[in-house]
């Protein structure tokens, strides 16, 4: 007889939870003890451990985009300066520099030189070597030497004069419209990042109007 009762309530569990469901029935000398489980509870710890690994993938994403930012604030603690990095790529490639940046490790300087030929120059952060030189192909020194035409300020002031908001992680040549002048980043320890604009002629330090 009580055979029969857990088999009624198997079937009504499988019924109602719309799923199959399973018994597991221990026999004493006078009781029979029954555990009913559902294939639902088994959905259920399924989709729990799907979410934690997509949680957990989120999470080593974010850790990774926040390592782009350690490892341009490393680079710059190596303790070579945009403005010795720009130094050091005009001593081997002589020319005008046009941009430098922290970019994969080390520093890549943008050199503007005779000819109107381009070349990138790596530095190493740490003890400004040269790591490597190549020719770039670009076809904007005319609007380059355009802009620089009359200014006092080089690349290099320009980073010095921006040192004194933080660590210069780049500075660029904004040759575009009437506003011409440097641009420079820099970052603080906690990895806050500012934009500036430097003038050619005077290499005033000012807030960028865009990053305000």
């Amino acid at each position: 007889m009580k055979r029969n009762i857990v088999i009624a309530v198997v079937t009504a569990a499988a019924l109602v939870g719309g799923g199959t469901a399973t018994a597991l029935a221990v026999a004493g000398d006078d009781d029979t003890t029954s555990v009913t489980r559902t294939d639902d509870d088994r959905d259920d710890r399924g989709e729990d451990r799907s979410d934690d690994r997509d949680d957990r993938g989120e999470d080593r994403s974010d850790d990774r985009d926040g390592d782009d930012d350690d490892g341009a604030l490393r680079a710059a603690a190596g303790g070579v300066t945009a403005a010795e990095a720009i130094t050091a790529a005009l001593k081997h490639t002589p020319g005008t520099a046009v941009s430098a940046e922290l970019d994969d490790g080390s520093w890549e300087v943008d050199v503007l030189a005779g000819g109107d030929t381009w070349h990138t120059v790596r530095i190493a952060p740490d003890s400004g070597k040269v790591l490597g030189a190549q020719k770039d192909d670009e076809d904007d020194a005319a609007e380059v030497r355009a802009a620089l035409k009359g200014a006092s300020v080089t690349a290099g002031d320009a980073a010095k004069a921006a040192a004194a908001k933080g660590t210069v992680v780049s500075v660029d040549l904004d040759d575009d419209g009437d506003d011409r002048g440097w641009e420079a980043e820099t970052r603080a320890s906690g990895g806050d990042e500012r934009d500036w604009s430097v003038g050619l002629t005077t290499a005033s330090v000012t807030a960028d109007r865009d990053d305000d």
